[in-house]
């Protein structure tokens, strides 16, 4: 049965793509134009051979040459948009609702399709500028693009309720939905176009970063190109240890919550005055957060001081825990870390560790009482759980391993994605307090043993940007066009180095300047620009010129190595292992290593 048209997402944990460029194609139908621009290759316009709303009548062609039984539920003409497209929405059965946009005019063979944020749950196809240059193409109409909602409705991504209906269902979410999504999406194009897209390309962030390594690991003949943004690869345990030890180190025994959000920018500013100086440059950004130690005790009360300007010894308390990481009672690391310094603003963000006075509805305290009730174990759990009874413990752990194969994306051996020539970009802010950057440099650094750094370097990169937080609200600068990056590198064979990111802080009316969250910044300029380079280099303040400019920076090493990890999931969960595939068997519902 499928899902009711889905809402558009309210809740803004979404992906963000923008990408400039075009391709050669091999044949094109009724051509009329070349596009080219810098860094991609040339490809004919090509035209529909049929009416849009047609489309809705070739639910049983579309679904033999998709080879998934899907069907359209509306194809009609959005004409109030800059360029017109062929909007599509439609299923895979069971419930994968999906939306595919399809240029009317301009198509140059590209797909573009984006992931979705949370427990995703609507359909929303978001395609904001990552750089400061535009969207040209995508205003022009020439990219197809498509996403989906994992299979699920929800009213906002946070609801996790279906995931106790259906097993079916957390398996679209685990895996399926964005694949049957891209192939859905291409059987749409050939039969639209009277061909498919000549590349093909992924870009999420969070749960759709997740997404964009999952594709790569099990289906790597789906996209050319990826760009994995703040990926929640160490997903299992994300969002169940991390998230849940968060909120509880942060609530009392009444459940009120310790660590207000008026006392996060004195942390903060504990944390930039004990580590922002240490690359060389005080300027406001913590390049090397693994390397920094943050005791928040400097800025407790003393006698006699207002209490608005510094920490009770409960706060105190509240912020070690938080940036210690859950452990169990022997101080055994449970998650890679936690959230690093210079991410303490990021913290008020929607109650990431459930610093707002509701907790009821925030992101830690969905993600972990709906994951851990019905996603994280087999069975599910009683109704009435409460993460509050959430044992922190090495019996806990083990006892969520049996799912780590279904939903983490920790495969280092991306041997079948090289060998068929595909491209993938991690990124992540370093201030990143919802999924700790710690996790896909981790992962990251898994891949180059098992594949060898040669190797890697052939077809991956990664970068880390001071400051960037999960993608919005940033205090440094994070706004890069990665996306048109992986276009010159597939389409060209030109591997990004040197990238110019972004700050582009919110101006008010009367020219005040704020970064996150209403917090008053002071930078020379409306903007600050900085370039970013790939692991492990970084960016050196040559000595001169403003700090504001990107012009001023070169290439460097950092200034000490990230130190080594120590975690009770290494090295079990970052190497090869057989990925978990379920499906129906008759009217029996199982899950092996074989794919189903």
């Amino acid at each position: 049965m499928r899902s009711m048209p889905s809402q558009r997402l309210k809740f803004s944990l979404l992906c963000a793509a923008t990408l400039l460029g075009g391709l050669e194609g091999l044949w094109g139908l009724a051509a009329q134009a070349q596009v080219s621009s810098t860094g991609s290759a040339d490809l004919a316009v090509v035209r529909p051979v049929m009416d849009c709303a047609d489309l809705i009548w070739m639910g049983q062609k579309l679904s033999l040459m998709a080879g998934v039984p899907l069907q359209v539920h509306t194809a009609a003409v959005a004409k109030d948009a800059p360029a017109p497209y062929c909007d599509v929405k439609g299923y895979v059965s069971p419930m994968v609702d999906f939306e595919v946009r399809l240029p009317t005019t301009n198509w140059t063979q590209r797909f573009l399709q984006v992931g979705c944020g949370a427990f995703c749950g609507t359909l929303a196809i978001q395609v904001p500028n990552t750089g400061s240059v535009g969207n040209a193409q995508i205003e022009r109409g020439e990219l197809a693009l498509a996403a989906t909602d994992m299979g699920h409705p929800t009213d906002d991504g946070l609801d996790g309720t279906w995931l106790a209906a259906d097993p079916q269902l957390r398996v679209d979410f685990a895996y399926r939905a964005a694949h049957v999504t891209a192939i859905a999406a291409k059987a749409l194009m050939r039969m639209y176009y009277g061909q498919g897209p000549k590349f093909s390309y992924f870009m999420g962030i969070s749960q759709g970063g997740r997404e964009a390594a999952v594709e790569s690991q099990r289906y790597p003949e789906d996209f050319d190109g990826i760009v994995c943004g703040a990926p929640a690869v160490n997903y299992l345990t994300q969002v169940t240890i991390y998230h849940s030890w968060n909120i509880l180190s942060n609530s009392d025994k009444e459940g009120h919550i310790i660590l207000t959000p008026d006392k996060l920018p004195i942390l903060h500013a504990a944390a930039l005055a004990a580590c922002d100086a240490k690359d060389g440059l005080k300027d406001g950004l913590i390049s090397d957060p693994w390397n920094c130690h943050v005791d928040p005790a400097v800025v407790q009360c003393k006698e006699g001081q207002d209490p608005a300007t510094c920490l009770t010894p409960a706060q105190v308390r509240a912020a070690q825990l938080i940036y210690q990481g859950a452990h169990d009672s022997k101080g055994t690391p449970l998650v890679l870390s936690g959230p690093l310094p210079g991410s303490e603003l990021q913290w008020i963000n929607a109650g990431f560790v459930a610093a707002v006075p509701d907790r009821s509805r925030t992101i830690s305290n969905s993600l972990a009482t709906f994951s851990i009730k019905y996603l994280a174990f087999p069975q599910n759990l009683p109704l009435d759980y409460d993460i509050r009874d959430f044992h922190f413990d090495e019996e806990t752990f083990r006892a969520l391993t049996p799912m780590h194969a279904l939903y983490d994306a920790l495969n280092p051996d991306l041997s079948k994605f090289d060998s068929a020539g595909h491209k993938i970009i991690f990124w992540s802010g370093l201030a990143d307090g919802s999924t700790a950057p710690t996790n896909i440099l981790a992962y990251y650094e898994a891949m180059q043993s098992y594949m060898g750094k040669e190797r890697a370097q052939r077809f991956t990169r990664l970068y880390l940007f001071p400051g960037g937080y999960h993608g919005n609200g940033n205090p440094g600068p994070i706004d890069c066009d990665l996306l048109s990056a992986m276009i010159g590198w597939v389409e060209n064979g030109t591997a990004p180095y040197r990238l110019i990111s972004y700050y582009l802080p919110f101006i008010d009316q009367k020219g005040g300047k704020y970064g996150p969250y209403g917090t008053a910044i002071s930078i020379s300029k409306s903007y600050r620009s900085r370039p970013v380079y790939p692991y492990p280099e970084v960016a050196h303040y040559k000595g001169s010129g403003s700090i504001d400019e990107a012009e001023n920076f070169d290439a460097g090493m950092p200034a000490a190595k990230h130190p080594e990890f120590h975690w009770i999931g290494l090295p079990s969960f970052m190497r090869p292992v057989q990925p978990m595939w379920c499906g129906w068997t008759g009217m029996t519902f199982s899950c092996g290593t074989e794919q189903k």
